[in-house]
């Protein structure tokens, strides 16, 4: 990792102590863990309609709740898991959330088995590579054609929560996007260091 103090960053995070360690620690780094892939998905799911904030806030809560991210746990909750979770202090109250959840951790190892990991199959879509828009630096897009191919794969399977809009923030956290601003020391950093092609949608 670069060194992080007194560098430009992404307008987003600025202000905000949160915001800005996630930015500078996990935003847009690409990711090939299948345990933080779920992570990062189950956060998505429960952020929908709320500010990512609150989610960043909240997450720890979440974690206690979905027992670390363990997705081999949480595809086991049953009934009472599923309300015992709901009853964790501060976490998000909506048990539709927690229930999508929990089927899409059964989804998540069913891709597993079938593509070797979930982030094998994840990156199959940009060929390990984590596009890099050049459009993007004028106007970010709230989905594109590649968070439509991925959310549509994923909604045939059955999971939930996961439209194009939602899937193309996952695409941006896990690093499979570099949607930092081009004077964000981070853009250069993850262009510098990982796999990237130059493309446009």
């Amino acid at each position: 990792m670069p060194d992080k103090c007194d560098k430009i960053v992404c307008s987003w995070c600025v202000g905000n102590r949160l915001l800005y360690d996630y930015h500078n620690n996990e935003w847009g780094i690409p990711l090939h863990d299948d345990k933080r892939q779920f992570e990062y998905l189950t956060l998505e799911v429960m952020q929908c309609g709320l500010s990512w904030l609150l989610i960043l806030k909240k997450r720890e809560a979440i974690r206690a709740a979905f027992a670390d991210f363990d997705y081999r746990r949480v595809a086991k909750y049953t009934e009472q898991d599923i309300y015992a979770a709901l009853d964790v202090p501060d976490m998000i109250k909506s048990v539709s959330k927690i229930r999508a959840v929990v089927s899409n951790a059964k989804i998540f190892m069913q891709i597993q088995n079938e593509f070797g990991s979930f982030s094998k199959w994840l990156w199959s879509y940009t060929d390990n590579k984590t596009y890099v828009y050049k459009s993007h630096q004028h106007a970010l897009p709230a989905s594109n054609n590649l968070s439509e191919d991925v959310s549509g794969y994923l909604r045939k399977r059955g999971m939930k929560y996961l439209g194009p809009i939602t899937v193309y923030s996952h695409l941006q956290a896990a690093g499979i996007i570099n949607d930092h601003e081009e004077s964000c020391h981070m853009y250069k950093y993850i262009n510098e260091n990982f796999p990237v092609s130059m493309t446009d949608d």
